[in-house]
């Protein structure tokens, strides 16, 4: 793909935004939803910032036909979304409960109707309640559900749908989740990690699998969160430069490596030996390394270590002696660094690491601002257009070196429930008032909006067009 003209990006990119099911739906408890570990999660004191959780979020679960006429008047051509395995099954296996997916065939017609392609994510976080109790992705039966539950979407979707993703950030799932205990189900224990690490994986895999034997069309992806890990000295010693392999290894090699070339890097699994080790069964390798049609990568930001002697890994389990560089230039209101350059960096090197790697949407990127309405209603975020405008940039830049990236969706089309930190973080392009869940375009829906228009980056305003 070749970019139309100057400054603009290939013909046939694919602009649009997107969201999850537990951070904007709402309705936890409407048509026989059952409980998710983020309804558990947030509702144990401590938790989450300001006792916030998901209970009416954005309320897109009733409001759907609204947010996509607002993804209309973007001009979006796509939009990703993830699916709410509890409404789909309460338990995480057993009978479709058939309001659920009633919901999403509504939501993926009402897409059509608009001329937007559907991007469905079977999996962005929302294990069934009764699967972790169970044992949760430390088990290899919580993989087989899952499949299980890919099949019964593909089934019902496959027809509309063109773009599928299995699992939205597995690192997240793993390391956030059941290493540093911080995101859902809230565990502590690197032998539990190191189980989801491979369990995610082949959940993955036999999904893929389940769906091609219904149809083998070419839809199939998962996205990852992946990001160069670099030392913020420019000459480390020994132990801060093993400390960034092994970080990368978390971070990136560890699905890479099993994914596209069906082993995991060797260096890590000597690590993780200490907590069990990968539990590995015949055949799980070439389930996992299946061919993918596309690969998602959600973008915020590197990782800039620097040496803490005394510091103990939570998230990286046996990475001590390090932590992430202290703030110093710019940040976004997450306290997350500003590295456009570093999306290039990746986007380059993936094509290098793998020539054989498929084509890649960006399936997030996005900052955390909180610029309010002001008193004409209007909402200058002019942090998060500039935000937004170099990572484009450094899209264009890797695709001028050879990079196949093939659309970009921002991240998010709406204020929403921001994880551990409830709603105190807002990435929307879209402003949601939480009082009367009024929404309400920031301008940089209105610049994005422009993007989309001309395929390409706008002047800055002062300059001549």
């Amino acid at each position: 793909m070749t970019a139309q003209r100057d400054g603009g990006f290939p013909e046939g990119f694919l602009w649009g935004a997107a969201t999850s099911s537990y951070q904007i739906e709402g309705a936890v408890d409407t048509d026989g939803r059952g409980p998710s570990i983020w309804d558990t999660f947030a509702a144990t004191p401590g938790r989450v910032a300001h006792g916030d959780t998901g209970a009416v979020a954005a309320d897109h679960y009733h409001r759907y036909p609204e947010d996509i006429e607002l993804l209309s008047r973007l001009g979006a051509r796509m939009y990703r979304f993830s699916v709410a395995w509890p409404r789909i099954q309460p338990t995480g296996r057993g009978p479709v409960d058939q309001r659920g997916l009633d919901f999403y065939r509504r939501l993926v017609d009402t897409l059509l109707e608009h001329d937007i392609v559907p991007n469905l994510t079977l999996y962005h976080w929302d294990l069934p309640q009764a699967l972790q109790d169970a044992g949760g992705w430390p088990e290899r039966e919580t993989a087989l559900r899952f499949a299980e539950y890919a099949e019964i979407m593909y089934r019902a979707l496959h027809d509309r749908v063109p773009w599928w993703s299995t699992i939205n950030e597995p690192w997240c799932v793993a390391l956030l989740g059941y290493a540093a205990g911080i995101h859902a189900p809230g565990i502590r224990d690197p032998r539990q990690a190191v189980r989801t690490i491979h369990h995610v994986l082949l959940g993955h895999g036999l999904a893929l699998g389940a769906m091609r034997a219904i149809d083998p069309a070419p839809r199939q992806g998962i996205v990852l969160n992946l990001a160069p890990v670099r030392a913020a000295d420019e000459v480390p010693d020994e132990a801060l430069a093993r400390a960034v392999r092994l970080s990368d290894g978390y971070r990136n090699r560890v699905w890479l490596e099993p994914l596209m070339r069906r082993h995991y890097p060797v260096d890590m699994e000597e690590l993780v030996e200490r907590y069990g080790g990968f539990p590995i069964e015949p055949g799980d390798l070439t389930a996992i390394g299946g061919p993918l049609d596309w690969m998602g990568i959600n973008y915020y930001n590197d990782t800039i270590l620097e040496s803490e002697p005394a510091a103990v890994a939570t998230v990286h389990p046996g990475v001590d002696g390090v932590r992430e560089q202290a703030a110093e230039g710019e940040w976004t209101d997450m306290r997350w660094p500003i590295t456009p350059d570093g999306l290039r960096e990746l986007l380059v090197r993936l094509r290098a690491r793998y020539p054989d790697l498929p084509p890649i949407l960006i399936t997030e990127n996005g900052a955390a601002y909180d610029d309010p309405p002001s008193a004409d209603g209007g909402i200058d975020d002019d942090r998060r257009i500039a935000y937004l405008r170099r990572h484009l940039q450094a899209v264009q830049a890797a695709i001028a070196e050879g990079a196949d990236v093939r659309g970009y969706l921002v991240w998010s089309l709406l204020d929403n429930f921001e994880w551990a930190e409830g709603y105190g973080q807002r990435f929307g392009i879209v402003h949601v008032d939480y009082g009367t869940l009024t929404r309400t375009p920031r301008r940089s829906a209105h610049w994005f909006r422009d993007v989309i228009t001309r395929n390409g980056l706008p002047e800055p305003e002062g300059n001549a067009a």
